[in-house]
């Protein structure tokens, strides 16, 4: 059994949730999963699990089917919404794949019982595996429609007692507008959870920043883009934006 590696001085968190966006995992494809960037991924989380950082993931499923879009073409919600759910799944058993070929033991828990696949989610076990040095990637979001995979990751970094949540985008922070379509748009350093709802920065929804709020999670939101840039952020090092109260 892999024990929890050596914690690592520089790093500044002992228990941290990864939350990935379905779309990080497809490259310029437009759909699907490119196996490069899954790689990558894997490697990137593999360098934080070597510090001695307790990690466990959420993986959107936007690259295979959006539940919102599903319904905007006349489909029920609530069946959008599962079908969404089993992409995550997908998508998560492909990050377990790559990351077991990198050596690093993981573990698929979700939130819809599919035994033949992976684990049911039970908290305590989630826990253990990670106490052993596993990684734990989160599948099937919160297993209720309506719900997003962002709510999904402050529901699961607040059971998991993580000391905060990573949020990999496109961009190196937090940003008035999208940088890429407005060059004047301003990056923030820091914000409260209040700002980011008052002022309705699509950084997660609504859901999620009051549940990171309640529990005092921080939100660490950063590009996943930039290689090694997860590594930084654990260590405090690199480019990204800290919301906290």
């Amino acid at each position: 059994m892999p024990e929890d590696p050596i914690h690592h001085p520089a790093a500044r968190y002992r228990r941290v949730l990864l939350k990935l966006s379905g779309e990080a995992l497809m490259g310029d494809q437009g759909h699907g999963l490119d196996p490069k960037i899954v790689t990558r991924i894997a490697r990137e989380v593999k360098s934080v699990h070597g510090l001695g950082v307790q990690v466990c993931l959420v993986i959107g499923g936007g690259n295979i089917f959006r539940g919102l879009a599903g319904a905007a073409q006349g489909m029920e919600r609530a069946t959008a919404d599962y079908m969404g759910m089993l992409a995550t799944v997908i998508n998560s058993l492909a990050v377990q794949s790559a990351l077991e070929r990198q050596g690093v033991v993981t573990r698929v828990l979700s939130a819809i019982s599919m035994q033949a696949v992976c684990e049911p989610y039970i908290r305590r076990r989630a826990i253990r595996h990670m106490e052993k040095g596993r990684v734990v990637i989160f599948g099937a979001g919160t297993g209720n429609p309506f719900f997003t995979t962002d709510t999904a990751a402050a529901l699961r970094a607040s059971e998991m007692d993580c000391d905060a949540l990573l949020k990999a985008t496109k961009v190196d922070g937090v940003y008035s507008a999208d940088p890429h379509k407005d060059p004047t748009a301003e990056r923030y350093e820091r914000l409260s959870y209040l700002d980011v709802l008052s002022r309705d920065l699509e950084v997660m929804d609504a859901a999620a920043i009051s549940l990171a709020r309640e529990n005092n999670i921080p939100i660490l939101v950063f590009s996943i883009h930039s290689d090694g840039g997860f590594a930084d952020v654990v260590t405090g090092q690199g480019r990204f934006t800290i919301i906290t109260e």
